[in-house]
C-alpha cells in the first residue's frame, strides 16, 4: 500500500482560511468526509477533539497532524490542508500551522495502514518535503510529490533497521518513542532523534512502539553498553530492563522538537541513572553478559515466572486462609470421610476465600507458558502461549507441560513469522490479527493433545500401577516413594497419582499413605522459604521477598507455592525437593503417622495420628531440602 492510496484528490485542499484552531479542525474533517471514508462524521469529530484535548498534535515547524482511531471510520483516509497564511494552532513551539494532515483510522486490529501513516509521519519531518506540499499549484501536484518522496523513502521497518554499526568513538545513545494512538508521534520523534544524533556523530539506535507494535527492539547486549538511554514516550514503556543505566525520560513530543537538546544532554553525560521500583522482575541473570543460549532460555523462562509469582501468591494465601477458616470452625471428627474430602469448603466464607484463591490460582500455569512465549515470539505469542498452558492446566501435564508449551508456543510464532514473510505484503499486513492466532493455537492445542498430554497420561497411568502393585512393599519405602512423587512435577501425573493413591487409601480405611503424601507436598514450599532465608546469595531479590510466604503455602500443603521457584531453575530445585519430600514420607511412616483428611495441611491437626511426629517429619525433611538447595544452586550475581 502506497500513501497515495489513502489520500482522496477530493481530500485535499490548498486554500485553506480558517482563522482558528477549530475552523480548521472542522475544515479537515470535512475534507475526510468528502471521501466516504467516514460512515459517522460527528462521531469522527467527536474523536479527533478528545484526541486534540490530550495534546496539541501541532508538533511545531508550521505542521499538524491531528487524527482519530474509532467506530466511525470506515476505511483508513487521509486528508490534507495547506493554510497559506497560517492559522493559530496551539502548537509546540508556538508558531502558526501552515501543512496540516488528518489521519482517519478504524477501530479494528487491521494494521495493514499503519506503516503507510507511520511512513508520512517521519517524511514530514524532512523540510523539504514540506516545502514541496506547500508550494504545490494543484492537488494532483500535491499527490505526485508525496507518490514520488514514497517511492524513494525507504519503509518504516528498513529506515529504523538501518542504523549502521557503531564505531569505537562515537557515543552509544539508545531512544524508545511511544504515544498513545501510535501511528503519528511515535515515528516522528523517531525519525527526530535519529537526525539529531547522526549530526553529532553519534551511534543511535530507536525502537519505537506504535500501534503495530514494538519494533527494532533493543537488546540486552545494547542497553548493556548505551552510554545514554532516550525514552521519549507518552505511553508505558518496559523501564525495568534499563535499570543501572543514565536514562533521560521525556514527553514524546521532545523528541519530535526536542530533539537537539535531548542529544546534547546525552552527550553530557549528566544524566540521572534509573533505578527501577521493580527491576527484581526483570531477568536476574540480565547482568550476565553471555547472550548464549543458555542465557536466553533463563530469561525467557524468569518472564513467565516474574509474571506468574503474583498469581501463586494471591491464590496461595487466600486458600491458605480458607482452609484457617475451617479449621477453627468446624469440628473435624464430627465429619465423615466423604465431608473432611471438601475441606476449606465446609463454611461459607472459607468457601469464598478457596473459590477467589482457585480462580487466581487457574492462571497461574497459562500465564507462566503465556509469557515464556511471549519472551521469545512477542506479543503474538502471548495468546498461544496462554491457550498451551490452560491446556496443560486443565490436562494431566502441570507446570512441567505449561512449560513445553510456552517455549514451543514462542518458537511456533517464530516459525509462523519466517513463513509469513515470504508471502505477499497485503497477506503478511494481516499475519498478526489472523494467521498468527488462527495457526498458532491451533498448532499448539494439536501439540499438547496429541503428544504433551498423552505422555504425561501415560506416565500418570503407569504411576498409578506401580503403586497399586506396590501395596504390600515395606512402607517406609512406600512413604520415600510418595513424598518424592509429591514433590517431582508439583501438579504433573507424578503428583497427581501420588495424591489419587492417598484418597484411595482412605477410602480403604488406610490413614497412613494419606499422611505420607500430605507431608510430601508440605516439604517444597517450606523448604524455599527456609531456604531463601538461610542462604540469601542463591536467590533473586524478588525471590528473598516472596519466599517467606511458602512458609504459609506448605503449612496448608499448597505444593504450588513452589512452582515459581522450580520452574527458574528446575535443574537445582526439584532434586532438593524430591530428595527432602521422600525422607518426609519415609519418616511419616516410620513414626506410625495417620491422617484422615486429603486436604488441610497443617490445619487439620485434630484428624491426624501422632501428630507431634508429623511436625518432627516435616521439620527434618524440610531442613533437608533447604540444605540442598543452598548447595545445590548457584549464587545469583
Amino acid at each position: 500500500m502506497r500513501i497515495t492510496d489513502l489520500l482522496d484528490v477530493r481530500s485535499i485542499s490548498l486554500t485553506g482560511a480558517p482563522k482558528s484552531k477549530k475552523e480548521a479542525l472542522d475544515a479537515i474533517i470535512e475534507l475526510m468526509a468528502k471521501s466516504g471514508k467516514i460512515n459517522d462524521v460527528e462521531g469522527y469529530r467527536k474523536q479527533v477533539y478528545a484526541r486534540e484535548e490530550e495534546s496539541t498534535t501541532g508538533i511545531g515547524e508550521g505542521i499538524a497532524i491531528p487524527h482519530g482511531k474509532c467506530d466511525a471510520v470506515t476505511r483508513p483516509g487521509l486528508a490534507a490542508m495547506v493554510v497559506k497564511d497560517g492559522v493559530e494552532f496551539e502548537s509546540l513551539d508556538g508558531e502558526p500551522v501552515t501543512l496540516m494532515f488528518l489521519i482517519a483510522a478504524p477501530n479494528t486490529k487491521d494494521n495493514v495502514h499503519l506503516d503507510v501513516l507511520s511512513k508520512l509521519s517521519m517524511m514530514l519531518m524532512d523540510e523539504e518535503f514540506t516545502a514541496s506540499l506547500r508550494g504545490a499549484s494543484s492537488p494532483e501536484e500535491f499527490l505526485e510529490i508525496i507518490d514520488k518522496a514514497d517511492e524513494e523513502k525507504k519503509s518504516v521497518d528498513e529506515r529504523l533497521a538501518d542504523m549502521g554499526e557503531a564505531q569505537a568513538d562515537q557515543v552509544k545513545i539508545l531512544a524508545v518513542t511511544s504515544c498513545p494512538t501510535g501511528i503519528a508521534h511515535t515515528y516522528m520523534a523517531a525519525e527526530g532523534i535519529e537526525k539529531a544524533a547522526k549530526a553529532k556523530n553519534c551511534f543511535v539506535k530507536v525502537e519505537t512502539r506504535g500501534s503495530g507494535g514494538a519494533k527494532n527492539v533493543l537488546t540486552d547486549k545494547e542497553i548493556a553498553e548505551a552510554d545514554c538511554i532516550i525514552v521519549a514516550a507518552d505511553a508505558q514503556v518496559p523501564m525495568e530492563r534499563f535499570d543501572g543505566k543514565k536514562v533521560i525520560e521525556r514527553q514524546v513530543s521532545d523528541g519530535i522538537n526536542k530533539a537537539d537538546e535531548l542529544i546534547a544532554l546525552a552527550i553530557s553525560g549528566d544524566v540521572p541513572v534509573y533505578h527501577s521500583a521493580n527491576a527484581s522482575a526483570k531477568p536476574a541473570a540480565q547482568g550476565k553478559s553471555s547472550g548464549g543460549v543458555g542465557h536466553q532460555l533463563y530469561t525467557q523462562l524468569m518472564n513467565g515466572v516474574s509474571h506468574m509469582l503474583p498469581f501463586v501468591v494471591g491464590g496461595g494465601i487466600l486458600i491458605a486462609i480458607a482452609f484457617l477458616i475451617d479449621g477453627l470452625l468446624v469440628d473435624m471428627n464430627a465429619l465423615s470421610a466423604a465431608e473432611r474430602a471438601n475441606f476449606g469448603t465446609i463454611t461459607p466464607v472459607a468457601a469464598l476465600f478457596k473459590n477467589i484463591g482457585g480462580v487466581a490460582f487457574g492462571f497461574m500455569l497459562p500465564v507462566l507458558a503465556g509469557f515464556i512465549a511471549m519472551a521469545i515470539g512477542d506479543r503474538p505469542a502471548l495468546a498461544v502461549g496462554f491457550v498451551g498452558g490452560m491446556m496443560a492446566a486443565s490436562g494431566s501435564s502441570g507446570f512441567l507441560g505449561a512449560l513445553v508449551a510456552g517455549f514451543a508456543a514462542g518458537y511456533i510464532i517464530i516459525g509462523l513469522r519466517k513463513v509469513c514473510d515470504k508471502l505477499p505484503q497485503a497477506i503478511e499486513k494481516i499475519a498478526p490479527v489472523l494467521i498468527y492466532p488462527v495457526v498458532g493455537i491451533l498448532v499448539i492445542g494439536l501439540l499438547m493433545t496429541f503428544v504433551v498430554e498423552p505422555i504425561m497420561g501415560g506416565i500418570n497411568t503407569a504411576m498409578n500401577n506401580g503403586l497399586t502393585s506396590m501395596g504390600g512393599s515395606s512402607k517406609i519405602i512406600l512413604g520415600l516413594i510418595l513424598g518424592g512423587m509429591m514433590a517431582i512435577d508439583m501438579g504433573g501425573p507424578f503428583n497427581k497419582a501420588a495424591y489419587v493413591f492417598g484418597t484411595a487409601a482412605i477410602a480403604a480405611g488406610n490413614y497412613d499413605i494419606m499422611a505420607a503424601v500430605m507431608i510430601g507436598g508440605m516439604t517444597p514450599p517450606c523448604a524455599i522459604a527456609l531456604a531463601t532465608l538461610l542462604f540469601k546469595n542463591k536467590f533473586t531479590k524478588e525471590e528473598r521477598e516472596s519466599g517467606p510466604t511458602n512458609f504459609i503455602m506448605g503449612l496448608a500443603f499448597i505444593t504450588e507455592g513452589a512452582i515459581p521457584f522450580a520452574a527458574a531453575d528446575p535443574l537445582h530445585v526439584l532434586p532438593a525437593c524430591i530428595i527432602g519430600s521422600g525422607v518426609a514420607g519415609a519418616l511419616s511412616m516410620a513414626f506410625g503417622c495417620t491422617l484422615m483428611a486429603p486436604h488441610g495441611g497443617i490445619f487439620v491437626v485434630p484428624v491426624m495420628g501422632n501428630a507431634l511426629m508429623y511436625l518432627l517429619a516435616l521439620v527434618i525433611g524440610t531442613v533437608v531440602s533447604a540444605v540442598l538447595l543452598g548447595v545445590l544452586k548457584k549464587k545469583v550475581e
